[in-house]
């Protein structure tokens, strides 16, 4: 047995039965051991910016870490944008990042790197094993980093003598900590500030914004002046019927201090304060108001469910009757031309139980997303680290965790280039992922971010970096390339059809949406 493969069989023994690669030259006996092991299903990605968001997708709906596979700091490198979205997610992903021949590496080759130096960032644990004989434990102790609440990136960087030298028996998983409980006196005076009559805003994040921490948010609502938020870019959301809704903090800043305007009293479960995205000239970037107190019941790798619970039964609401949203027939303006308001309430009408939708629709999808809030109950999941050419890829580890149910992915035209390889994984592995692009020729946020920065006035050469319609981009054609069914729309008539149809059927399909 050599050393790749006693990494590979410690792998499948610690529960990590998926890889998603972009192999090379360093990698071959990694990759030689997938045909001599059962138990690792392979998924080739075309960019490793593929590869990365389809870990970050897996993870986020099965809560467990995927593995990468990846060439060298080069390969790293191109998926380093979506290993930061995923860290932001708080996402388990272990990475296997091949390097040169530890007695090549004085040499300088052309593809030499400092792998380390390029992981870190991204990374909470990186280590080069140097040995045949310790790959095992390496890799043990890296899907063990990778499993730390509330999940966390593992960064384990293979030299090529050391896959192919002779090794040990692989490792069996190495125990992981519980997740840490919340001091129960917090608990009890979380519940004295919401008895005293306080204006109180909850911030969740994290597996609180699944179906039990919502429920037991509720529950605790009902016992005083409570309202329920979530972060913008949460990781991930139970919504539609059956789940309490929970308000979106505002992306812009202005409308965020409008939204929190009078909280007296904020309080942290997964949760960090709210900051602005950026900073604007004149305009705040903490969003707390100024006479608001801040309370953090839960950190993140605190047991925010658990805390819920023992508030819950501190207030004694845990019998509190309270009344979840019933799905509600979306009415779909044909009136109007095609654009976000009527994609989105075409997508909150027909869109299946328990579908998991992978959001980067990004300004045209933004203003319209409480709409979701009437659709059938579903996984809503987005742009958690705010680097455009995620979702795609998302939507591809989703797919693959979750093969039967329905993947939605709402993506904007100018980010969906960024990722555009992702369509050729989807369609290689028939993935049930229906992509709807938002094709409106330009990088609208951009437009209201030049404004918002101030920035503006005859800006000719400004706007040519925010246009892309010199050549126009041909979706169908693109998805046709890349092996996967596209039509293009111009009516919200033709999107309702075209949607409908996709909802009905499986594998992997595009529909353009043209938007004016």
């Amino acid at each position: 047995m050599n050393g790749a493969e006693s990494l590979l069989r410690t792998l499948i023994a610690n529960d990590v039965s998926v890889c998603f690669a972009n192999p090379g030259t360093s990698e071959m006996h990694f990759v030689a051991a997938l045909d001599k092991v059962q138990g690792m299903r392979p998924v080739l990605g075309l960019f490793e910016g593929v590869v990365t968001g389809a870990a970050d997708g897996y993870s986020r709906m099965l809560g467990k870490p995927a593995c990468t596979l990846m060439h060298l700091g080069p390969g790293l490198a191109n998926g380093v944008m979506n290993l930061h979205n995923a860290r932001k997610a708080s996402s388990s992903i272990v990475n296997i990042i091949g390097d040169h021949a530890r007695y090549h590496k004085r040499y300088d080759t052309p593809l030499a790197s400092d792998v380390e130096s390029i992981a870190r960032p991204v990374s909470h644990w990186v280590h080069t094993s140097n040995s045949s004989q310790t790959i095992a434990t390496d890799g043990a102790l890296a899907v063990q980093a990778a499993r730390q609440a509330p999940g966390k990136i593992a960064s384990l960087i293979l030299p090529a003598d050391v896959s192919w030298e002779e090794a040990v028996v692989p490792a069996q998983a190495y125990p992981v900590p519980e997740r840490a409980k919340v001091n129960p006196e917090l608990v009890v005076k979380a519940a004295e500030h919401i008895r005293a009559g306080k204006r109180v805003v909850f911030l969740l994040r994290g597996d609180v914004l699944q179906a039990e921490g919502l429920t037991l948010m509720q529950k605790i609502a009902t016992q005083g002046q409570v309202r329920i938020m979530a972060d913008t870019l949460y990781p991930r959301m139970r919504r539609g019927a059956g789940h309490v809704v929970v308000e979106r903090i505002p992306y812009f800043p202005e409308l965020a201090l409008k939204s929190l305007a009078g909280t007296e009293l904020l309080i942290l479960v997964g949760a960090e304060p709210p900051v602005s995205f950026f900073a604007y000239p004149g305009v705040p970037n903490w969003l707390t108001p100024e006479n608001c107190q801040i309370f953090t019941l839960a950190h993140p790798h605190e047991d925010g469910v658990a805390a819920l619970q023992g508030l819950c039964d501190e207030l004694g609401a845990s019998t509190a009757l309270i009344r979840l949203p019933t799905p509600q027939r979306i009415e779909i303006s044909h009136d109007q031309p095609l654009n976000g308001l009527t994609i989105m309430q075409t997508v909150a009408r027909h869109l299946p139980e328990n579908a998991i939708i992978c959001d980067e629709s990004i300004s045209e999808g933004l203003p319209y997303n409480d709409l979701l809030n009437a659709a059938a109950a579903h996984d809503f999941l987005n742009l958690a680290g705010g680097a455009l050419g995620s979702m795609m890829a998302v939507a591809i580890g989703a797919a693959v965790a979750c093969p039967d149910r329905k993947i939605v992915n709402l993506q904007a035209d100018g980010s969906a280039m960024y990722i555009l390889q992702a369509l050729w994984t989807q369609a290689r592995e028939m993935l049930n992922v229906t992509t709807v692009i938002y094709s409106n020729g330009g990088y609208q946020i951009l437009r209201k971010e030049l404004e918002r920065t101030g920035a503006t006035g005859e800006n000719p050469l400004a706007e040519s970096l925010f246009d892309i319609e010199n050549p126009s981009l041909n979706w169908v054609a693109l998805a046709n390339g890349m092996g996967v069914r596209a039509i293009s729309v111009r009516t919200p008539q033709a999107f309702e059809h075209a949607f409908v149809e996709a909802m009905h059927n499986r594998g992997p399909m595009v529909i353009e949406c043209l938007i004016e």
